[in-house]
């Protein structure tokens, strides 16, 4: 009895805790988008993971005003509690669905709903079929041609040239070996060269750094190595390396700020340009920022 009366009085004291209430409002901040876009992303074939990077893009790009911004995939992980190499897979997924577009760096949604191809499957297709129809039809053409069997040795034998005389066979002249091209392996890149000068020197005349006319020996070494350290970075990350022209218009455009010293506060008052941006440890440290 002792024990019930206490169990009555455990369940019937007064709950004090309060439950938090976290209540949404659109004073705290809201996210304008095009209801047909919305649709669009709504009615698309995207997996789990595929819709949550879409939305924490579209969160971070209008939900503050932009079309395009730099997001990292840590940024989106952190968002999404998806781990940043599998964001990375489904950005790359979506760049190619043309769901998502990037400017080198810098990602964001294509609002031309009509370009998006959400028809690329997303499951493995099975290649049974055609693989087992293709098997057969080989099965059914091919014919063995070589068979241990005494009319065949006897068929090869009758081949073997004989001098004119009949009594010794004539040996056949090897056939020369073609001498092998020596391929120049061609280390530096291929670009638009006018492009790239037209994006440089934009960003010179916003910082009033030095503009070029051509690419010199010096920039196209550091665009080389640029371009090579951010397909090394992929690798290592699991990531589809970007197009040429696009990395390095990006890197300048989105990625390169240049400092105070670079932009003539220093001692000697000088004006750093280009080659500056591309030195390693600039490289270095503007793409392990978006790992």
């Amino acid at each position: 009895m002792v024990a019930v009366r206490h169990l009555s009085l455990v369940q019937n004291e007064p709950v004090n805790e309060e439950l938090e209430r976290k209540v949404a409002d659109t004073d705290d901040g809201y996210t304008r988008i095009a209801n047909e876009l919305l649709e669009a992303v709504m009615s698309a074939d995207l997996t789990a993971r595929q819709l949550k990077v879409v939305l924490a893009i579209i969160r971070k790009t209008y939900g503050f005003g932009k079309k395009l911004d730099r997001i990292t995939n840590t940024q989106i992980a952190a968002m999404t509690g998806i781990h940043h190499t599998h964001v990375c897979k489904a950005k790359n997924e979506m760049i190619a669905m043309r769901i998502l577009v990037s400017t080198g760096i810098a990602v964001g949604v294509n609002k031309v709903v009509s370009d998006w191809n959400t028809v690329i499957s997303q499951h493995s297709e099975t290649l049974a079929k055609p693989a087992n129809e293709t098997l057969a039809k080989s099965a059914n053409t091919h014919k063995p041609s070589q068979l241990n069997t005494k009319e065949t040795i006897q068929k090869k034998k009758e081949t073997t040239p004989k001098s004119p005389e009949g009594s010794f066979p004539v040996q056949a002249e090897p056939t020369p070996e073609k001498p092998k091209r020596s391929r120049k392996k061609n280390s530096e890149i291929q670009f638009d060269h006018q492009r790239f000068i037209n994006t440089w020197n934009a960003k010179a005349e916003k910082y009033g750094l030095p503009r070029i006319t051509v690419i010199s020996k010096t920039n196209l070494a550091g665009l080389t190595r640029l371009y090579a350290s951010h397909v090394a970075y992929c690798k290592q990350t699991g990531c589809e390396p970007a197009d040429v022209d696009t990395m390095i218009n990006g890197y300048i455009e989105f990625g390169y700020t240049p400092t105070d010293y670079a932009c003539g506060n220093n001692p000697s008052g000088t004006k750093y340009g280009l080659p500056t941006a591309l030195t390693q440890r600039m490289i270095d440290s503007i793409l392990t920022t978006e790992a």
